[in-house]
């Protein structure tokens, strides 16, 4: 492993402080735990996507030996108030409570009925054949626009649109309304010499995390609930199940373990609710491990979104008019407004739009709640809005850059919100882009090129972390943020700069929730600036003690003591010096214990992150087979704490993006039935659909924190679908305005005038 020198620790390609025990296959993921006297949980899940539950029978299933307990809805505690759960999306207890434990209806195919906990798995399994389940099939809503149609049947009549005028009076799909506008629109038109309006479609895709969701629950002689699983929240996990089993948050534990992938799908709690039934009803320790089905099916997806846009512009690229719809698949949960916010902020904001009127609904369908998926909402409003903005371009003969550059907001003026842009560099970005090889080269034959533009405003929210100095002089670290991307090695290289150390000597570990304070989850391209905060906070709390301590001995002021190179030393009278071996080990080792510096962040500054993406593209003209032939990525992280792991983000990112572009989607049947719930039928991208993803760092240090840094893990998903479209449209000479671009849609769109393509 690299060691960084005590003044290098940031900026340094350092490996993965985890890597070698992840490589000897030593790291614990929630799978691989099994708990002394474990007991093991199969779950029922419906096979409708909406029905009546008329009766359940489970006594055959509780009288099948090895069979040690059966829950349903009637398990579940009564909620004694409309309390909200959830972390970077908010949801009522008692829709999740529905969503985990279907009552009286189910509501999306793979709805959770009955839960058994036995002595083997499969004995489980066989149980789950036993419990009688007595449905009344009702009409399924499965689309977007069959929702919105107004004789779509109503999935839930209590919901009523919330928008800026009230709550409607009428029951409907459509739970939430939003609405930004600048301008006269109007006028716009009037003002422009092009006007075009199109459709576009971006169908629901999974987070294609590798490993499952899965938990083991243990319950204590005293009824505390130890929950040990795979999660990107441990408070927010901790309080959705305080909150569903009615009990205090200090009678719950969660342990969270190595996580194998989650990209926003495992914010909210999953399996935890049963498997946690279970054991408080055995008293013995329980796991949960679901199958792939199970995952795809019901434990939230990304939404489809279906947009219509209409823009005008004038001859030298300005946007003088721009209307937007932008409609996002909640599924059978109100949920999906935040997604839908953030289109109206940071998919417009990039553009200066002087008259603008954009719309955005959550709709309810007959489908599994909808989850985050990195930059949730951005990718499927970057499609439309980069497509509108490329059919721009096309239309005024004009060069894509050159129309974005005469449209990009300026720093510090009005987003679609009416905020300031924070400082985005972004227009002298596009500036260097447009000179780089990869756009002013000349389009090899044969090739279609494309370009799209994203930008996001980074998540904020509140961490914590600690640092305790050892007798030994080294250090141990704990954050509250749970590791997904490599962050412990991001918080050790700060923590390690701050302290005037080697990365080497610090030990960076997550915390379980006694373990650490209250730390917000692992989302939001929040991790390395906001708990990277905490860290530094945490720093310089305890060099601040040990300032104090060096004080003590030099009968001086704290504020007179200097540190550098592992020494305090009095600014008058240099020549009094004390190693910090010393004081580690006088005062920790036989003097006044501990030293545990503290840190915590909250209510920071946001700052907003951008990036371009440049692919081309080669369609084979016989089958519709688009194959990526370069991709180039400019993304601007700031000051990049490690440089290695930020181009690993990206490519990551880039490699998910191109699959939602070209290949993955959720196939519906008429009767709301998932076709392809598993990796053999939900096509996902392999190394060797991709090409190598250049990575090029553009921009600069974020001014709104001293660690200068901007979030990476989202902003590099946003373009490739635009970006990937656009190129296809080159290549092709057709514009496809649906994602994603299979070979079948392309075919068609290349070769019957677009009528089975949405060309």
């Amino acid at each position: 492993m690299a060691t960084a020198t005590p003044e290098r620790a940031i900026g340094q390609p350092i490996a993965r402080v985890d890597a070698v025990e992840r490589v000897k296959g030593r790291a614990v993921y929630a799978p691989d735990l099994t708990l002394p006297g474990t007991l093991h949980c199969k779950i029922l899940r419906s096979p409708h996507a909406h029905a009546k539950i008329r009766g359940i029978d489970t006594s055959a299933a509780e009288a099948y030996p090895g069979v040690k307990a059966v829950v349903t809805h009637r398990d579940l505690p009564a909620l004694t108030s409309d309390e909200q759960v959830g972390g970077e999306v908010t949801l009522d207890a008692v829709y999740l409570r529905q969503f985990l434990m279907a009552q009286d209806r189910v509501l999306f195919h793979g709805h959770p009925v009955a839960a058994v906990a036995a002595t083997s798995p499969h004995i489980a399994e066989e149980a789950l054949d036993l419990i009688k389940v007595d449905y009344e099939p009702l009409p399924a809503v499965v689309g977007i626009e069959d929702a919105i149609k107004p004789d779509s049947p109503v999935i839930h009549e209590e919901v009523r649109t919330r928008s800026l005028e009230g709550r409607g009076d009428k029951p409907t799909n459509l739970s939430v309304h939003m609405q930004l506008a600048r301008g006269d629109v109007a006028r716009g038109y009037e003002d422009a010499e092009v006007v075009l309006e199109s459709e576009y479609r971006v169908g629901m895709v999974h987070q294609g995390y590798i490993e499952p969701q899965a938990c083991s629950v243990e319950v204590d002689a005293n009824g505390h609930v130890t929950i040990y699983t795979t999660t990107q929240a441990s408070f927010g996990v901790k309080s959705q199940n305080a909150a569903l089993l009615q009990i205090p948050l200090n009678k719950v534990t969660v342990v969270p373990l190595e996580i194998g992938g989650g990209f926003g799908g495992k914010g909210f709690t999953v399996p935890e609710l049963p498997t946690a039934l279970l054991a408080l009803k055995t008293g013995q320790p329980v796991k949960t491990v679901l199958g792939r089905d199970e995952v795809f099916r019901a434990t939230g997806p990304a939404p489809d979104a279906y947009c219509w846009i209409k823009a005008g512009a004038k001859k030298n690229g300005e946007v003088t008019a721009f209307e937007a719809k932008f409609y996002l698949d909640a599924g059978c949960l109100p949920g999906s407004a935040l997604y839908v916010n953030n289109i109206l902020v940071a998919g417009l904001s990039p553009y200066k739009l002087p008259n603008f009127q954009a719309d955005g609904y959550d709709v309810l369908t007959n489908k599994s709640r909808s989850q985050a998926y990195r930059a949730p909402g951005l990718p499927e409003g970057a499609f439309a809005i980069e497509t509108m903005m490329d059919e721009l371009a096309e239309a005024l003969n004009m060069d894509p850059i050159d129309l974005r550059i005469a449209n990009v907001t300026d720093d510090g003026a009005p987003m679609s919100d009416g905020m300031a842009l924070p400082v985005t560099r972004f227009k002298s970005i596009l500036e260097s882009v447009k000179q780089h090889p990869a756009w002013a080269s000349p389009v090899p034959a044969g090739r279609g090129r494309g370009v799209a533009i994203g930008m996001r405003r980074e998540g904020s929210g509140t961490s914590t972390a600690s640092i305790q100095l050892n007798q030994d002089a080294t250090f141990s670290l704990i954050v509250g943020s749970v590791d997904l991307t490599g962050t412990r090695t991001s918080m050790a290289q700060i923590a390690a700069e701050e302290l005037g150390v080697t990365v080497d000597e610090v030990r960076s570990t997550v915390g379980d929730t006694d373990a650490v304070g209250y730390t917000d989850g692992s989302w939001g391209s929040r991790i390395t600036y906001v708990t990277g905060m905490a860290v530094k906070n945490a720093a310089e709390d305890l060099i601040g003690q040990l300032k104090g301590l060096a004080a003590e001995r030099f009968q001086a002021d704290a504020a007179d003591i200097d540190y550098e190179n592992r020494t305090f030393s009095l600014r008058d009278n240099p020549e009094q010096t004390v190693a910090l071996s010393e004081l580690a080990s006088t005062n920790v080792g036989r003097g006044t214990g501990a030293i545990i510096g503290n840190g915590l962040a909250t209510g920071v500054r946001p700052v907003t992150s951008s990036g371009v993406q440049i692919a081309e593209v080669e369609v084979d003209d016989a089958t519709g087979r688009a194959v990526i032939a370069r991709y180039t990525a400019f993304q601007d992280p700031g000051r990049a704490i490690n440089p290695m792991a930020v181009e690993g983000q990206v490519q990551g990112a880039v490699a998910q993006g191109v699959g939602w572009a070209l290949w993955e989607n959720y196939e519906w049947g008429e009767d709301g039935i998932l076709k392809n719930a598993n990796f053999l039928d939900y096509r996902m991208p392999t190394a060797l659909d991709l090409p190598m993803i250049e990575t090029i760092f553009v921009g600069g240090p974020a001014p709104e924190n001293p660690l200068g840094v901007r979030g990476v893990g989202e902003v590099p998903i946003i373009p490739p679908l635009p970006t990937v479209g656009n190129a296809v449209s080159r290549a092709t000479g057709v514009r496809i305005r649906e994602i994603p671009l299979n070979p079948e849609r392309v075919f068609w769109a290349t070769h019957n005038g677009g009528s089975n393509g949405s060309a």
